[in-house]
């Protein structure tokens, strides 16, 4: 992790941590697709944990005008996906981060575990 993302994607993990998200991973992707340069994945285990983790990701980043190209999954909050081009944030639900296990699609990026 040695480019601008990485100073934001070391941040996002702290908001993350912030809120209360569980199991978070860093997944550098960057040798293995031109998509994305990293995944960050967490687990929220409520819909209002969920809103709280999104919102204070979207509110810190904005104030360095950093903001989500696109987002989805705000209706149900099972998995919100908060996508900054370089950087894609997946909060699930433990349900949907076992269905969707992202860590097995991805398993030959190189993986961080933040904890505080």
């Amino acid at each position: 992790m040695k480019n601008k993302s990485n100073k934001i994607v070391t941040k996002i993990g702290e908001l993350i941590l912030d809120k209360k998200g569980a199991d978070i991973k860093i997944l550098d992707v960057r040798e293995l697709t031109s998509l994305t340069e990293y995944f960050i994945i967490c687990t929220s285990d409520s819909a209002p944990k969920t809103r709280a983790i999104t919102e204070h990701i979207k509110s810190e980043l904005k104030k360095d005008n950093i903001i989500p190209w696109h987002i989805e999954g705000l209706e149900k909050m099972e998995w919100v996906l908060l996508d900054y081009v370089n950087i894609v944030i997946n909060v699930f639900n433990p349900e949907m981060r076992e269905y969707y296990n992202i860590e097995r699609l991805w398993s030959d990026a190189k993986i961080k575990q933040v904890s505080d």
